[in-house]
């Protein structure tokens, strides 16, 4: 089981501590923040393109695949959902990250295909449609 240890560092500012490695997550200035490293959605995204660009970069090498290069793009945003017939409450809110996906090398139309198929089996993006269980603990 993977631990990162978040520790405050003054008003919005944290630093993360992931095994060997540290940085900082912060907020912008606009909301109150220093700006000191990225807000925490932006991190979310940050694993989800990683992960998403190691999983092809792993598949293409065991496939025989040329890639030579992956760039992701990601957003996220909320919808406030107008039409949703499964919505109970009114004021229903969805949840939405755009991935955009960009690959490089001597790529086949088929290459192309799979490595788009390929991409929805990354972990992170995995654990992101399934839903996370949290357990909360207060010391």
């Amino acid at each position: 089981m993977a631990e990162v240890i978040i520790s405050s560092r003054g008003f919005l500012k944290h630093e993360i501590t992931a095994g060997k490695h540290v940085f900082m997550a912060d907020e912008p200035v606009s909301v109150g923040g220093s700006d000191s490293g990225p807000d925490p959605y932006s991190l979310l995204l940050a694993a989800l393109g990683a992960c998403t660009a190691m999983t092809l970069q792993i598949y293409a090498k065991r496939e025989g695949i040329p890639l030579e290069k992956v760039e992701i793009s990601l957003r996220h945003g909320r919808d406030h959902v107008k039409d949703c017939v499964t919505c109970e409450e009114s004021g229903t809110k969805l949840e939405r990250v755009e991935r955009f996906i960009s690959v490089e090398g001597p790529l086949s139309g088929n290459d192309r295909a799979r490595l788009l198929e390929v991409a929805s089996r990354c972990p992170v993006h995995k654990t992101m449609k399934a839903g996370i269980q949290i357990d909360d603990y207060l010391d």
